[in-house]
């Protein structure tokens, strides 16, 4: 039987978690009821999954429950139904969402749709925890303009920004010599170019060490997550692009790593569980328990590193002209990797013709430039409007 969430208490901290049906919002919304004594649950919204919001919905009680997709409204009504819940649909309505007034808010909707909310969330200096890639990657310096403007606090969630948040003495910047972001390679790091050629979307989403969404493990088989990482990392922690590594490690335990200039290197270990990242923002500044297995690096037994291929993995190479040509061009890269993948998981296009779709939308769109969100809107719409009409040349 659902345990539903208190609403007292003065020691408690009002939580809103927009994307609140995907993995990290349902990781989320597990601790939160793991604690549920510490916190109250603002507003919950999701894109399409009015059963499982409704569900949540009923469970954690929020003041606030928006389904973005107008066409799933009267059914989310008639599921909740005699709850007395506030119930609210449509893309206004998710900004709405952000603009209450929780202490924090976890800002995990997937994709471009996550801007607008999480824009609106900084604005009035709330505690973000951003799992969201494209709001640093399509617009990181406007977001950060809003962090630093309006005394918001900006909390990565990815496991490997997380991690570097740990470790990165924020204090002493000029100590500081390189960032080393680690991947795992994904499940065909080690196949050959012809049979990734060939690879179907059922191998690709099939990741070997995390469970993410099909769009995620997409990107992490062709190590397109770890190029839009890259762009997030010199957001967040404003850092070189060229001081910023990537390393592979397939055992994903070693989760991000800096290292000083008197040879040091601090790194966050642990197991694989994304409620260990999603916790450390959740309690910030203090820590919270969570279920996730602990680390007994004698059972490992041993941790292996190695450098990415760039030939099998060019979307690494695009990430990083993209964060050197500036201006729109990672807004352009985000998009037309999006549009890619959906191609790829349709079956429309071959696994590595992903990358060459993305590369080609960057050089159609090379030049523009970033003034506003409208700016990042606008020409994410046009790059998304470019790769579909390469996707369905090519398919």
């Amino acid at each position: 039987m659902a345990m539903t969430i208190p609403r007292t208490g003065e020691d408690t901290r009002t939580v809103t978690v927009l994307g609140s049906t995907g993995s990290v919002g349902c990781n989320t919304l597990d601790l939160i009821a793991r604690n549920f004594d510490n916190y109250v649950v603002e507003a919950l919204t999701a894109n399409t999954n009015e059963t499982l919001l409704a569900e949540q919905a009923r469970q954690f009680r929020p003041r606030l429950t928006v389904i973005a997709d107008e066409t799933k409204y009267a059914s989310l009504k008639n599921e909740l139904s005699g709850t007395g819940l506030t119930i609210e649909a449509g893309r206004d309505a998710l900004v709405e969402a952000a603009r209450r007034p929780a202490d924090w808010v976890m800002a995990a909707i997937v994709g471009a749709a996550g801007l607008e909310p999480t824009m609106a969330a900084a604005r009035r200096g709330a505690i973000v925890a951003l799992a969201n890639k494209e709001c640093l990657v399509c617009a990181g310096p406007l977001l950060m303009d809003e962090v630093r403007q309006n005394g918001a606090t900006l909390l990565p969630v990815d496991s490997e920004h997380n991690a570097i948040f740990q470790v990165f003495d924020f204090e002493r910047r000029d100590a500081i010599d390189r960032v080393i972001l680690t991947a795992s390679g994904g499940p065909f790091r080690t196949l050959d170019l012809e049979v990734m050629a060939h690879v179907t979307p059922a191998q690709a989403v099939a990741h070997p060490n995390w469970d993410m969404g099909a769009k995620i493990s997409v990107d992490s088989a062709t190590m397109m997550n770890k190029g839009l990482e890259l762009i997030e990392a010199h957001q967040i922690f404003q850092f070189p692009e060229d001081r910023i590594e990537i390393l592979i490690h397939p055992q994903s335990v070693v989760h991000s790593l800096v290292a000083y200039v008197d040879g040091s290197v601090l790194a966050q270990l642990g197991m694989p569980d994304m409620r260990t990242p999603i916790a450390y923002t959740l309690g910030w500044p203090e820590r919270m328990p969570t279920p996730a297995a602990r680390l007994d690096l004698a059972e490992m037994g041993q941790l292996t590193f190695e450098q990415p291929d760039s030939i099998r993995f060019p979307a690494l190479r695009l990430a990083r002209q993209a964060l050197q040509d500036g201006g729109a061009s990672p807004t352009v890269l985000n998009a037309a990797n999006e549009v890619a993948v959906e191609g790829f998981l349709r079956s429309k296009i071959g696994f590595l013709v992903i990358a060459e779709i993305v590369e080609e939308v960057l050089t159609a769109m090379a030049g523009r430039s970033l003034q506003s969100l409208e700016d990042v809107l606008e020409i994410d719409r046009e790059a998304r409007a470019v790769a579909e009409q390469i996707v369905q040349r090519r398919g």
